[in-house]
């Protein structure tokens, strides 16, 4: 019974195909000029603050504050594993953050576990440091670790399956899942299942490895991630679905083995769009501003292979531009001004402002 349900609810959630954005070329003809703000060792995440500055992580474990074009290091940051695509992610500010001064990020820990801390932003400093979730069991690489808050103020966290494909399935492990919890750390209250803390925090299923994560002006959220050997994806997120990884892809295997399609799998969510040669995508913002008003509603995606930037349609239905910026766009962000704002995936990695030509 509750199979039927669920195919139902996925064919009225997600199109019946997608459309493979992967062989359409990049553009040199940008609309935008790239104007370098500072030069940081692997910056792997952006927030933006109410004020107008902004937070920038590394992977090797610092986080800075930017305040125009001058930056600091904070102290205090806990010590992360820096390896491989392991160490410090994701940063977002708290809901409340104007006058709780809270941020919120993830790292990988010296014994790989994923975990997400709260602190407050001090004076050059986090001060009072807690961890309000560890993933239990930990894993290799493919950490995930977006954070994203809803209108719900609720917290969405997505953890990548520590490339331990098989474990995605698991429903009592945290790999390859989309949790929703509280600003505390708890699971949620409404989500679709209930059991162990990790089933009662988890709100989809079936992920390989989710580096974007944005809600939508209308309150809809969204996620890519990165298929295996082809296959990178876009979904619309729908609390209880599972979005079938390993079960399904649109790549295949990195030994070439083929992975079925999605379209042989109609009980699980298949993506909106999806990429194949991969563009190895990373960062998810809606742009919502006044400096490029063509760009209103639309979804702004990073490219790590793709070597540049994505726009997509709001709906996700198509990709409507993409630009060649000849280096690795580790994430994409937008400011309260509607600044947009990237960073270079390098160990002299740029942090960027776009300007419109």
């Amino acid at each position: 019974m509750f199979g039927r349900f669920l195919a139902a609810l996925i064919s009225l959630t997600v199109p019946a195909w997608a459309e493979n954005m992967g062989e359409r070329s990049a553009s040199r003809d940008l609309p935008f000029r790239l104007e370098r703000v500072a030069t940081l060792d692997l910056p792997w995440a952006i927030a933006p603050l109410h004020d107008g500055r902004l937070l920038v992580t590394t992977k090797p474990g610092e986080i800075w504050l930017f305040d125009g074009e001058t930056g600091v290091s904070l102290r205090n940051v806990p010590e992360v594993q820096f390896s491989g695509q392991n160490g410090l992610l994701d940063v977002a500010a708290a809901p409340d953050f104007a006058q709780s001064g809270a941020v919120y990020f993830t790292y990988v820990s010296p014994q790989n576990a994923l975990v997400l801390a709260r602190a407050r932003l001090g004076d050059g400093a986090l001060e009072g440091i807690e961890t309000l979730w560890r993933q239990t069991p930990g894993g290799r690489g493919q950490p995930g670790g977006i954070i994203a808050f809803g209108p719900d103020r609720m917290l969405y966290l997505s953890v990548g399956d520590r490339m331990q494909p098989d474990t995605a399935q698991e429903s009592d492990n945290p790999r390859g899942k989309i949790l929703r919890l509280t600003p505390g750390g708890e699971p949620a209250p409404g989500n679709p299942f209930s059991g162990s803390a990790t089933r009662a925090a988890t709100w989809t299923e079936g992920h390989r490895n989710p580096y974007g994560l944005a809600f939508a002006p209308d309150g809809r959220l969204w996620s890519h991630e990165m298929g295996p050997r082809g296959g990178d994806e876009l979904n619309l997120i729908t609390p209880g679905l599972n979005y079938g990884w390993p079960e399904v892809s649109n790549g295949d295997n990195y030994t070439g083995w083929p992975i079925p399609d999605h379209d042989t799998r109609p009980e699980f969510a298949a993506p909106s769009l999806w990429w194949t040669p991969v563009i190895a995508p990373a960062g998810l913002a809606f742009y919502v501003g006044d400096d490029f008003p063509d760009w209103r509603g639309h979804m702004l995606i990073g490219a790590l292979r793709g070597q540049g930037l994505v726009l997509v349609a709001g709906d996700g239905s198509d990709q409507l531009a993409r630009w060649d910026l000849r280096m690795r766009v580790r994430d994409v962000a937008v400011d309260r001004a509607g600044q947009v704002w990237l960073i270079e995936d390098s160990g002299s990695g740029g942090l960027y402002r776009l300007v419109p030509r």
